[in-house]
This record gives C-alpha cells, sequence and structure tokens, in this order.
C-alpha cells in the first residue's frame, strides 16, 4: 500500500509530536506548565503536542529549553523542517516531465562541497552518459506513466555533472559491481558509460571505488543514496524520493557509506572490474 505525500508529512508531524509529548512527560511537566515556560496558551501547547498545528523551528527550540534537553533541539528542528519535503512521490516529481526535476536540484549540487553517493542498481546520475541517461529516464518515464522528456531531462542531468569539473568539489562513490553489469540501453551505450566511470576515475577530485560480487560484506546492499556534506542524505525508493536532514539519521547514512567503503576495491583493482565488464558489451 503506497502512501501520499500529505499523510507521509502528516505521519512525520505525528511522530514529532509524541517525541515532544514524551520529552514535558520525562522532564516532569504538566502541558500548563510547559506552556508557561514557553509564553504560549495552553491551547497551542495542545494543538503542537496533538499534531494539530505543526511548531515553527523556534516553538520547537523553546520547547527544549523549557524542558532542559537543548541538546534534542538540533535533530527536532530538522525533523519538523523535513515533515513537507522527506517523501515525495516520483509521478508528483515527475508530472510535468522529468527535466523540470532535474534542473530544481542544480542549486544542491553547486552548493555541495562534499559529496558521498552509493549506488547498488545504476550508474550514479552525475556519472552517468547521455545516451545511457536518455535510455534510464525513458524506461523511467514509461514506467512511471509520466511524460517523456528523457533527452531533454538527460541534457540536464549532463549539466549537472559540471560540479565535478567546477568549483571546489571532492567526490567519493560506491558502486556495487552489479552496476556494471545491468544493461541499460545498448551494448554500445553499455560499454561508452564503463569507459567514462575509467576517465572520471584519472580526476584528482574523484574516489570511486567498486564493492565486488565476491565481497565479504560488513553491510548489506541499499537502496541508492546520496550525501551532501553532512546536512542531507536523499535516497531513491521505487515510488518516492526520500529526503533526509535530521543530523542524527545523516550521521547513520554516514557510518553505512563508511562501512562499505571497507568492501570496495579502488585504482588498478577497480579498473580491472570495469575493463571486465566492457568486454562483456564488446
Amino acid at each position: 500500500m503506497t502512501t501520499s505525500p500529505s499523510s507521509a508529512a502528516q505521519a512525520a508531524r505525528e511522530r514529532l509530536a509524541v517525541r515532544l509529548r514524551d520529552i514535558r512527560r520525562d522532564a516532569g511537566l504538566s502541558g500548563g506548565e510547559l506552556a508557561f515556560r514557553c509564553g504560549w496558551s495552553p491551547s497551542k501547547r495542545s494543538r503542537i503536542e496533538n499534531a494539530k498545528t505543526p511548531p515553527s523551528d523556534t516553538d520547537v527550540r523553546d520547547w527544549c529549553t523549557a524542558c532542559g534537553v537543548e541538546d534534542q533541539a538540533a535533530d527536532l528542528v530538522a525533523a519538523n523542517r523535513q515533515a513537507d519535503q522527506m517523501y515525495v512521490h516520483w509521478k508528483k516529481l515527475h508530472r510535468h516531465g522529468m527535466r523540470r526535476a532535474q534542473d530544481e536540484v542544480l542549486p544542491l549540487y553547486a552548493g555541495t562541497r562534499r559529496f558521498r553517493i552509493y549506488c547498488s542498481n545504476v550508474v550514479p546520475g552525475i556519472l552517468q552518459t547521455e545516451a545511457y541517461a536518455t535510455a534510464l529516464l525513458s524506461t523511467i518515464a514509461r514506467f512511471q506513466g509520466t511524460p517523456d522528456d528523457a533527452p531533454d531531462a538527460a541534457a540536464s542531468r549532463i549539466e549537472r555533472s559540471g560540479v565535478l569539473h567546477e568549483g571546489d568539489h571532492q567526490f567519493a562513490f560506491l558502486l556495487e559491481e552489479t552496476v556494471l553489469r545491468y544493461r541499460i540501453g545498448s551494448p554500445d551505450t553499455m560499454a561508452s558509460q564503463l569507459g567514462y566511470l575509467l576517465a572520471v576515475m584519472a580526476l584528482p577530485n574523484v574516489s570511486l571505488g567498486i564493492i565486488p560480487f565476491d565481497a565479504e560484506r560488513r553491510m548489506w546492499p541499499l537502496e541508492a543514496f546520496y550525501i551532501f556534506d553532512d546536512r542531507q542524505v536523499s535516497s531513491e525508493l521505487l515510488t518516492a524520493a526520500v529526503n533526509v536532514t535530521a543530523p542524527g539519521e545523516v550521521t547513520t547514512y554516514a557510518k553505512a557509506f563508511a562501512e562499505m567503503s571497507k568492501n570496495a576495491v579502488y585504482g588498478v583493482r577497480a579498473r580491472t572490474l570495469i575493463t571486465d565488464a566492457i568486454n562483456t558489451f564488446g
């Protein structure tokens, strides 16, 4: 059963409300006393605690201060901001085609200094050739039943990949070996795409690791995710994009990335895996 973006956002607000209520109770405060300490009416406290009114960031901080748990404020503020954007159906994002969705993330990419990107199914968008991106995006549009503007969307994706060569950006990529073998587009498209990976590996600001089939796993394969500095994680599910900004959750993804990095091979060994895959499409 799928969940609409609005109901997912409401569920997030309800989880936040429960956390705030538990914090109040753990502090031994009545609802009236918390409202008094925050300078609110009792009804405002009740609406926030029952997820009837979304709190502002200031409300969350005041709540934590009143309960003596200022150290929890950052996570709770992040969870509050995340409610409306945390789970968005691809069909909603792509309802007017995929070009707009590609364009919307350009500022995020331009403003990120350190990228950590893990993919278990396809080549990361920022490393895709135009032919590979067009084939993949066209397949996605067909499956979703959304407008197929794959060539335009692929062109935007290529524009986004300019951050590889411009500005002060550092990239760490982790790819499962499956990514090298799953065929997207024609054999020539795949061979060219894998050849591009070999070229990108030579860039001084890029680290590209491949997790071999036979690696003894420290972490199980996960859904694709992108870590933007230490402030946001974007994960790609079949039906939706999930955006995480709570510091504690971002830290968990960073921990998973670090663990999987230990399973990866780099340099000559990674090049050998890529070259072997190219030969299968030759």
